[in-house]
């Protein structure tokens, strides 16, 4: 009786971590937990932070560390006019450590000004890392700061563009934006309601991601982001990011994730 109930034990605990992997092979590695960060300090261990570099010739500015600090209890992401490199200006960008997968996404956020520049709160994951590029969106882009565009990438394919108007302004004041992802489907919310879904599973992103922030600008994507026109410096100003893995307690009161069905 004794070596049957052990036996049961044992079958239990196999089916249990072989379902578990499962979830981890369809995330394609999954390495982050259920956080919140409301900035009261800058974080190095959940954040790396973009400096040195840019993104390719679109880009008319250069990653720099020092764009990057943490203020009175809120991340501030500023661009400005500094020759580094081979740009004449500067500007900010971080991202997680860790990879993510299916669960609540949360930023409390407010955008920069400025036509030409793109304040971005995202997941993404790609060549860099050796996996095909997968990516989820808010963007406001400083043209019309009235919206904030939402998209996704599912193997380096978008065309999934949205906009989504952002009450008083996404530049004006702080903002709550957050998506929902799930294996068949995706919600994306702005101060707490929805404003798009997605269900067709070939336009939902599968691969686990990092979670970044960026402001950065253009002279090249004038018909997307506008003509750009320097005029002082500005600042992406985000108070707060969560993450809560599907399943898992929300991680602030006013959270999306407080009221999932």
């Amino acid at each position: 009786m004794k070596a049957n109930r052990y036996r049961r034990i044992y079958c239990l605990a196999l089916t249990v971590a072989l379902c578990l992997g499962g979830v981890s092979v369809a995330q394609e590695g999954a390495n982050g937990t259920s956080f919140m960060d409301d900035f009261d300090q800058f974080d190095r261990k959940i954040w790396y932070v973009s400096d040195g570099w840019n993104n390719g010739d679109y880009q008319n500015c250069t990653w720099s560390k020092k764009q990057v600090k943490v203020v009175d209890g809120v991340l501030r992401l500023t661009f400005e006019k500094r020759k580094e490199g081979d740009r004449d200006f500067v500007c900010g960008e971080l991202r997680t450590r860790k990879r993510y997968g299916y669960g609540t996404y949360e930023a409390r956020m407010k955008a920069a000004e400025g036509s030409g520049l793109n304040s971005a709160f995202f997941t993404y994951i790609g060549p860099t890392d050796k996996k095909p590029h997968d990516e989820i969106d808010f963007e406001v882009l400083g043209k019309n700061t009235a919206k904030v565009q939402l998209n996704q990438y599912v193997s380096a394919k978008g065309g999934n563009e949205f906009f989504a108007d952002v009450p008083g302004g996404a530049n004006q004041g702080f903002s709550d934006y957050a998506f929902v992802w799930e294996k068949d489907r995706l919600r994306f919310y702005i101060n707490g309601e929805l404003v798009h879904e997605v269900s067709d599973p070939a336009k939902i992103p599968v691969l686990a991601q990092k979670i970044f922030f960026s402001l950065w600008g253009t002279e090249k994507f004038t018909e997307w982001m506008g003509t750009f026109a320097y005029k002082e410096p500005t600042t992406l100003e985000v108070d707060r990011v969560a993450f809560t893995a599907a399943g898992d307690e929300c991680q602030f009161a006013e959270s999306v994730a407080c009221r999932q069905d």
